[in-house]
């Protein structure tokens, strides 16, 4: 898949690092290769210019002419709802993830821990339930034998095991 995320003019970028880190901005003009002038109207970001480097591109666009005001960049930023969108990105998701994860202290952690043991004895028993089930059906050495069946067919045709999938 061609590449999707181009720095332009209204391209909204996540900041990774500074005291912005976190907050979404908007790209409003690109001074050179290194450096976009950028605007966060709703995020609390005023405007100024910042480091391409510190900046993940993100998928989402919103539309305003370039080096426009802030009240415009603003408008354009309710009108797309992009507060809402970016709520239910998945990016957005795994970051409350972790932040949530940070802020555990060592009593959560290990309910987390228990938790998680069994959730995972739950699956395990499951799992072993339906393998068992399967072996009594049959179900797995009737496959097998069917395979081993095709395959001693084909030998006493002639056909090698490559061909036989043309």
């Amino acid at each position: 898949m061609p590449f999707q995320r181009f720095v332009q003019t209204g391209r909204i970028a996540k900041c990774s690092a500074g005291p912005l880190k976190g907050r979404l901005v908007a790209i409003v003009d690109v001074i050179d290769q290194n450096r976009v002038l950028v605007d966060g109207p709703l995020t609390g970001v005023p405007r100024q210019e910042y480091r391409l480097n510190n900046l993940h591109l993100t998928k989402y666009r919103i539309k305003f002419p370039f080096t426009a005001p802030t009240r415009i960049v603003r408008k354009a930023w309710t009108e797309s709802d992009m507060k809402a969108q970016w709520k239910v990105s998945p990016w957005s998701t795994k970051a409350q993830n972790i932040c949530k994860r940070s802020q555990l202290n060592d009593f959560d952690r290990f309910k987390l821990r228990y938790a998680k043991r069994q959730r995972n004895k739950l699956l395990t028993v499951a799992f072993n339930a339906l393998k068992k089930r399967t072996k009594e059906d049959g179900t797995v050495r009737k496959i097998k034998k069917d395979r081993r069946d095709r395959i001693r067919e084909l030998k006493s045709k002639g056909i090698k095991k490559g061909a036989a999938k043309k």
